[in-house]
């Protein structure tokens, strides 16, 4: 009997632990569907069937990866017996029948019953997994929750193509009349946000500017009259049925505010409008760059790449262009008007457009330049513009000519003719390259990088490079203290080294640094004629002549010429002038402060404040509330989110009999943030109380200078 009680006791948890791990399949399956029913609801569509689908397939994809019910006694009385020394391993004799024990496994068999009746399990081992699950579900449903809670997610993720998901509900329910047995507000918005239609059953309204909103109020009694009051302003009646319990109107929102219900002369609570702004589209460019320049050698073309971004779509979009030809007073413009290959029918929030353009297809040549901006429009017909960008065409001839090279200072001439000349000779191999033999053309091109590596060690030593062997080579070996033989090691010591590249003081630091690019470019060029390729190498050469060209203009000196004579002054009339007459000039203002058109909010603070005391509302107390509570409507009609709570406190503050404290810090909190500090204006000073010491001091000394 005993066996058969170890037996019961080994299936029965068993049993146990498939119920733990089935439940611990369904929490995990009931976290899924929660994670992505909320990311469709919020993000694709406000529909639970996504989510409830999610469950019962997770729940089976585990139930048959896992398979609880596989669980075999084997595995139970092996766990058994790594839990529980007193068991000593004999956990599995218990599932053998009897008839195939030997002696010894029946005596084994019988202790082992008898120990495993009187011990007490623990269920932590098998309930580990399914707390931890069970905490996960708990922080997934509080997470999701407060999301939903907070923010307006419905916002943030608002597609062209579907309703709104209503899932931020205010904070505090909606009061509505006791009279208003159901309202359905239907809301159309305009046709340039391409949205459908959408109806809600609260009062409160968020809604594009331009959307045609229609209210549908159903009474449970016969009513005569029903208004909407927008801003304490506006009243707007409703049309009723013959029955007089169905009310409909509508109207175009343009501007946020707030309103309230009026059924026969009794008023709602006030209920907010927000309009939802349509702002210009957003564009930036992402290529070229503001300043570009396209040297000689490189395809004359220019991909303009932007990025479109606007809430409802972009309906067009195009480049104006501007292409400069001339120079000085013979300048002529000429106008483009481009168009983006990518069309905008779809009504998508971004795009992301490209544009290659070919110089010469707008009559450009070398020395022309090309403005251009990127302009959109959205589909309200808004329009939004860049900055103007320039590419600009290197003009070789000029680069070459020596127009300017010998007016001015000009420290460097034979390097820049030298310069010139290597390009020269290199458009001249690619001119004869049909004419000559391939080795004549790779020894001229070797050539031509001798004397660009000639050219490059010569300007190297405007940085203090002697040579190529000075570049990064080791230092001089220290002097030996005792040999006083060698003077020119024992001066190196203790003179200062103008040789080295870093320490050069020809030039300022930026000159020095356009001059190391000068002789990157020149290591470029270099680099492609070794290796017999003149048509890349001119490129490397065109920009290194343009920023020698840039160095020589920077090296110039400009004086002002004067040629101004005044006219010699009569010394004899110097100082004779008669000044009777000019008078000392007085300007005289008086400065009055403006009025302080917050001085009903301060006011109406100390009367808050006054009531925590002591809750009686005097009449003065109550004008003091009613001029604050004119501020706060039209404050609440710009900004509703921020000060309508406030300004349905105030209300209360000034109809309720008794009054709550919580209204009271409501309205506080919003004039507190209102309130802001006056600037200054100037003023008298006022000098310290001395009892009249000072102008008795004055007296008594102009009494006695007299």
């Amino acid at each position: 009997m005993a066996e058969q009680g170890g037996l019961y006791k080994i299936q029965s948890l068993r049993r146990r632990w498939i119920v733990y791990h089935v439940l611990e399949d369904v929490l995990l399956s009931v976290y899924a569907g929660l994670y992505v029913g909320a990311l469709i609801y919020y993000l694709l569509s406000p529909t639970l069937l996504w989510g409830i689908i999610t469950f019962p397939l997770v729940l089976a994809i585990m139930l048959a990866m896992n398979r609880p019910w596989q669980m075999s006694g084997e595995k139970i009385a092996a766990f058994l017996n790594s839990e529980y020394p007193e068991l000593q391993e004999s956990s599995q004799l218990l599932l053998i029948p009897a008839e195939d024990l030997n002696p010894l496994q029946i005596i084994a068999s019988s202790k082992t019953a008898d120990v495993l009746a009187d011990l007490k399990v623990s269920h932590k081992p098998f309930a580990k997994r399914l707390v931890v699950a069970f905490i996960s579900l708990i922080v997934a449903t509080g997470l999701i929750w407060a999301l939903g809670r907070i923010f307006h997610i419905e916002r943030i993720f608002y597609g062209p193509n579907r309703p709104v998901a209503v899932c931020a509900p205010a904070t505090m329910p909606e009061k509505v009349l006791p009279q208003i047995s159901g309202v359905a507000v239907t809301i159309t918005p305009p046709a340039y946000t391409g949205r459908p239609e959408r109806t809600q059953d609260k009062f409160n309204l968020s809604a594009e500017e331009g959307a045609a909103v229609t209210w549908h109020i159903k009474t449970n009694i016969a009513i005569k009259k029903v208004l909407l009051i927008f801003n304490d302003k506006e009243q707007l009646q409703l049309k009723n049925n013959n029955k007089h319990t169905e009310w409909y109107v509508s109207k175009n929102i343009t501007n946020p505010g707030f309103y309230q219900v009026s059924i026969d002369g009794k008023l709602s609570d006030l209920y907010y409008v927000q309009v939802v702004k349509d702002t210009a589209p957003v564009i930036r460019i992402k290529s070229p760059k503001q300043y570009t320049y396209i040297d000689a050698g490189e395809a004359p073309k220019v991909t303009i790449g932007a990025v479109l971004n606007d809430d409802y779509g972009i309906a067009n979009a195009t480049i104006m262009a501007t292409v400069a030809k001339g120079r000085g007073e013979g300048v002529k413009f000429k106008e483009y008007k481009l168009s983006f290959p990518q069309g905008f029918d779809t009504r998508k929030p971004l795009y992301d457009v490209q544009k290659l353009i070919n110089l010469p297809t707008l009559n450009m040549e070398p020395g022309d330049e090309l403005y251009f901006y990127v302009q959109a429009q959205d589909t309200r017909k808004q329009l939004s513009r860049t900055d103007v960008y320039t590419v600009s065409i290197q003009d070789t001839a000029e680069l070459l000519s020596m127009n300017g090279m010998l007016a001015g200072v000009n420290v460097k001439p034979e390097f820049f003719r030298s310069e010139r000349q290597i390009i020269i000779d290199a458009e001249q191999l690619l001119k004869d390259k049909d004419s000559i033999s391939v080795e004549k053309f790779n020894a001229r091109s070797n050539d031509l990088g001798i004397d660009q590596k000639l050219l490059r060690l010569r300007y190297g030593k405007f940085l203090g490079e002697e040579g190529e062997d000075a570049i990064g080579a080791p230092g001089n070996e220290p002097a030996d203290p005792a040999d006083f033989s060698n003077a020119k090691k024992i001066l190196k010591e203790y003179t200062d080294d103008h040789d080295n590249a870093e320490d050069a003081g020809f030039f300022e630091p930026a000159v020095k640094a356009q001059l190391k690019a000068t002789l990157t470019e020149m290591w470029k060029a270099e680099l492609q004629l070794r290796l017999y390729k003149p048509q890349a190498a001119l490129p490397f050469a065109y920009k290194a002549l343009r920023l020698l060209k840039d160095l020589q203009q920077k090296s110039r000196s400009y004086v002002a010429k004067t040629a101004y004579q005044p006219t010699p002054l009569k010394m004899e009339k110097r100082l004779s002038g008669e000044l009777d007459k000019i008078i000392q000039p007085v300007n005289r203002q008086d400065i009055k402060p403006p009025a302080d058109q917050l001085d009903a909010l301060k006011k109406a603070v100390n009367v808050l404040e006054a009531l925590k005391i002591n809750p009686a509302l005097s009449a003065a107390d109550s004008r003091t509330l009613q001029l604050a509570n004119q501020q706060l409507s039209l404050r609440a009609a710009a900004q509703p989110g921020a000060y309508l709570p406030a300004l349905n406190a105030m209300r209360r503050i000034l109809s309720a009999p008794k009054v709550n404290t919580r209204d009271i810090n409501v309205v506080e909190s919003a004039l507190q943030k209102t309130l802001t500090t006056l600037k200054k204006m100037p003023s008298s000073g006022e000098g310290p109380a001395d009892m009249g010491l000072s102008k008795q001091y004055y007296k008594n000394l102009k009494q006695a200078n007299r």
